[in-house]
């Protein structure tokens, strides 16, 4: 018997029991991670076909269109979660590292 609650990816906790299949899940993770369909399939032995179909199966679950939008309602509804407990911190460009100069 698997008692796994939890699919750890690229990055990313994504938790069963929440009405999304393991292999959906999977997938999911891997996007979130930034993986192409292609390097998604690659990465788990699956075909980028399967990794389509499992996508479109999560967005009409979740009612969205994009895959953008579906990690965004992933995250927004506890599917998924960065592991390690850490949520980096976004980049910032310093404002003043061209002072005195002119960019064109």
């Amino acid at each position: 018997m698997n008692t796994t609650t939890s699919i750890t990816l690229a990055g990313f906790t994504g938790f069963l029991g929440r009405g999304v299949a393991p292999r959906e899940l999977e997938c999911l993770l891997a996007v979130a991670g930034g993986a192409t369909g292609k390097e998604a399939a690659r990465s788990l032995g699956i075909t980028e076909n399967s990794v389509k179909k499992r996508l479109l199966s999560l967005t009409t679950k979740l009612g969205v269109t994009r895959r953008a939008a579906l990690v965004a309602k992933a995250f927004a509804m506890g599917l998924i979660s960065f592991s390690g407990g850490m949520i980096p911190a976004p980049q910032r460009k310093d404002q003043d590292q061209h002072a005195g100069v002119l960019i064109a």
